[in-house]
This record gives structure tokens, C-alpha cells and sequence, in this order.
């Protein structure tokens, strides 16, 4: 293997750790638990890994004829052209932008949860709502740099790193579940989530909305896959195992919370899945769920940092953005670009984490619109009938995203503030598009 090529299992941590961020800890007690149990939510992550399956299926036919960097971008230029390529591009880019700044918030999280409110200091403002204190961005913006620089330090570093800690993630959660049920049984879980438990698909499809957003990571493949030491073409099975791996891990950390707490009591914790730890495990099982949270996050920042700066060279390369964003340094890295990257990040870090909530829940339909555009093309370039037929059914899924999302009448309607953000992005893409015209 070359110094920077990807082999499977860079590509595997790579995807898993995209998948796996803060929200599969944090979702639990602040969402699933109390709007679909655990029953419910666990089939919402299963119909909804499967869905995306679908879309998988044409990501691999678009990877079996475009092996160029930008992925989905410039997939949709080359085929549809600059307009349609740009709306791809734009979408992309605050979808894997937004999730940077998310994970790295985390710290400050883990950081108040650890050593308490009091020893945040210097308060700035507040931003809807929220308190933002100059040491939340200075843990924000520390953990940003840091993965620039690895990143700027090439890609088999990054992806080193992410191996390791998406080891420790997968083994520390699902040895956390079966630990807990040895010790505490299914009684509660049972009480409040099996007895008596009642069908809904209102409830299902609260889950299924956002599963673009869980799993976008999957798509971080296509940005990669001129570093890749195989085929692009021959990641599907990566892709598939990445998406069963992500589906697990969502529905047995909502499964930990629920082994301990019914739905009010997960919502008034401030982190239900820590708190059903502590019970039952104690502080020295806390500490190992400390240890795959932060390869979660990590992860997550790590691989988001990787796929936004390749879109952004990507962008350079097209003429769609400045030329040195598409430069790669001796470490085959983009320095430029993930500076880019970087700047944007840490812009966000300023406005506090409730908008950057409201922005990362709108990307849910901004990914289906990427998975749309890939899902159309690759109805051209299919093999055979059920080729087409199968991508044909991942145009209807993405569309379905995209309306569960936007309907007002869906039960998985965006908030009035998601919303106001959506519309605010689009018309700042049609000024920016406006002025590369001209």
C-alpha cells in the first residue's frame, strides 16, 4: 500500500466513524425513548438502514463509472450539469460542515458534565437561548485545529488514528449492553417498552426522517475514492456492513437508556445513556463509555474533516471555487482546503450549540437531495433492468426523506428555526451561483 492509499478497513472506520457521533449518545434520552420507546425506534433505525441501502446501491453505480474525486458533485456536474452540480455541492457542503463544529461541542459537554457549570468562565453572550462562554470555544476551536493538522499531515495518519478508535468503539458499546443485562435484567426495559406495546408509525417515521442525517456518513466514500487501494467499485459490501454496524450501535446505546429508565424519567436526565451506565455499572463502566464517546465524536470530526476538505478541493479543481483549494501538498493532503474547512468550523463554534443543532437538523434534507441527484443519474448508467429498477426505488426513498421532512402535516416536520435556516441557504446558494455566472 501506497503512503496515503485507504485499504478496507481505513474505509470501514472511516464510514463507521462518519455514522457514529454524539447524537447516537445523546438522542436516546432527549429524543427516541421518549417519542418512539425502544420497540418503535428500533424498527424506525432498521426500515430506515434499509432504505438507505437502496440509495447505497446507486452510490456503488455511480462509483463503478466515476472514480473522481468530489464524489456526488461531480457526478451530478459531468451528467447534469453546473447548476445541477452545484446545488449537489452546496448541499454536501453544509451537511459534513455542520458536523464538525457539532462533535466538537461534545467536548464542552463532556467537559460541564465532568467538572460542572462553574468552572466555565468568561460568558460572551447568548445566542438563542444559549450561553456561550469563551471556554466552550476555546475546547471547541483546540480540538478543531488539532484535526486539521493531522489531517494536513496526510491521510494514512487520520485514518490510523480513526482505526483505533473505532475499534474501542464497537467492542466498549455492545460489551457495555451485555454486561448490563447480566447484571440488571429486563425488567425495566420490559415495564415500560414491551408490556403493553403498541405499533405506531407515526412514531417509526419520526425515526426514519432523520436517518438521512444519522447516516451520511456512508457517503463519505465517494470523496476518498481516488485514495482508495481497490477498486472504488468494490466498496458496496463496506457500505452495507458500515450501514449494519451504524444501525446496531443507535438501537443498543437507545436499548442501554432503556434497560434503566422509562421515557420522562431519560428525558429529564441531562444524558440518559451515562446515567443507566452509572447505575448499574458504576463509574468504572462510565469511564469506558467516556472512552467510546470520544472515539465517537472523534470519529466523527475526523471523518467529516476528511470529506468536506475533498469536496472543497473538488469545488477548486471544477473552477467552482478558487484554484489553491484544489493544491495537494507532499502528503497528497489539500491544505488549502482543509483550512477552508477549518475557518468555517471554527466561525461556528461563536454561535453556540442550539443553532448549530437547528442547522445539522436541516441536513437531513440536504443530504436526501444529494442522495436524489445520485439516485437519478445512476437510473442511466445501471446494468441491467433491475439496476434501474432498484435505483429507481432509491429516487422514490430519497424524495420520501425529503417530504417526511418538509410536509407540514408529516410527524417529522422540521422546526420553524430548521426551516428559516433551509430557506436562508438556499437563497445564499443562489447569490453565490448567481455571481460564478456572471
Amino acid at each position: 500500500m501506497k503512503k496515503n492509499e485507504l485499504g478496507k478497513f481505513d474505509v470501514l472506520g472511516l464510514v463507521i466513524g462518519s455514522i457514529i457521533g454524539l447524537g447516537s449518545f445523546t438522542l436516546p434520552g432527549k429524543q427516541f425513548l421518549q417519542q418512539s420507546g425502544v420497540v418503535n425506534t428500533t424498527i424506525g433505525l432498521v426500515v430506515g438502514g434499509l432504505l438507505i441501502m437502496f440509495i447505497q446501491y446507486s452510490y456503488h453505480t455511480m462509483l463503478s463509472v466515476h472514480e473522481k474525486d468530489g464524489g456526488e458533485f461531480t457526478y451530478a456536474l459531468d451528467n447534469l450539469g453546473r447548476a445541477h452540480g452545484f446545488i449537489v455541492a452546496w448541499s454536501l457542503s453544509l451537511c459534513y460542515l455542520s458536523m464538525i463544529p457539532l462533535n466538537a461541542s461534545a467536548y464542552v459537554l463532556l467537559y460541564k458534565l465532568l467538572l460542572g457549570d462553574q468552572y466555565s468562565f468568561f460568558l460572551l453572550y447568548s445566542f438563542a437561548g444559549y450561553q456561550v462562554y469563551l471556554s466552550d470555544i476555546i475546547i471547541m476551536s483546540s480540538v478543531i485545529l488539532l484535526f486539521a493538522w493531522i489531517n494536513i499531515k496526510g491521510l494514512r495518519i487520520s485514518s490510523k488514528i480513526q482505526n483505533t478508535l473505532i475499534t474501542l468503539l464497537v467492542v466498549i458499546v455492545f460489551t457495555m449492553a451485555a454486561l448490563m443485562v447480566h447484571k440488571s435484567g429486563l425488567s425495566t426495559l420490559e415495564g415500560y417498552y414491551v408490556t403493553g406495546y403498541q405499533f405506531s408509525f407515526s412514531e417509526i417515521a419520526t425515526v426514519i426522517a432523520i436517518v438521512p442525517f444519522l447516516f451520511v456518513g456512508f457517503d463519505v466514500i465517494p470523496q476518498v475514492a481516488t485514495d482508495l487501494n481497490f477498486k472504488p467499485s468494490k466498496t458496496a459490501k463496506l457500505s452495507i456492513v458500515s450501514l449494519m454496524i451504524g444501525v446496531l450501535i443507535y438501537a443498543t446505546l437507545n436499548f442501554i437508556a432503556g434497560l434503566s429508565y422509562g421515557p420522562k424519567e431519560a428525558m429529564e436526565l441531562e444524558w440518559a445513556v451515562a446515567s443507566s451506565i452509572i447505575s448499574q455499572l458504576g463509574y468504572i463502566g462510565f469511564g469506558f463509555m467516556l472512552v467510546a464517546l470520544l472515539a465517537a465524536i472523534t470519529g466523527g470530526i475526523n471523518g467529516f474533516m476528511i470529506a468536506s476538505s475533498k469536496l472543497i478541493a473538488a469545488l477548486g479543481d471544477r473552477d467552482m471555487m478558487s484554484k489553491r483549494y484544489a493544491y495537494k501538498n507532499k502528503n497528497n493532503a489539500n491544505p488549502y482546503a482543509i483550512m477552508f474547512v477549518t475557518a468555517i468550523s471554527l466561525l461556528a463554534t461563536l454561535v453556540g450549540r442550539e443553532v448549530i443543532i437547528y442547522i445539522v437538523d436541516m441536513a437531513s434534507v440536504l443530504a436526501a437531495i444529494a442522495y436524489l441527484y445520485v439516485s437519478y443519474v445512476s437510473i442511466r448508467f445501471a446494468k441491467n433492468t433491475v439496476g434501474k429498477i432498484l435505483s429507481i426505488i432509491s429516487v422514490g426513498v430519497s424524495l420520501s426523506f425529503i417530504l417526511l421532512l418538509l410536509v407540514p402535516i408529516s410527524p417529522a416536520f422540521l422546526s420553524c428555526p430548521s426551516i428559516i435556516f433551509l430557506i436562508v441557504w438556499a437563497m445564499l446558494g443562489l447569490f453565490v451561483y448567481s455571481k460564478q455566472i456572471k
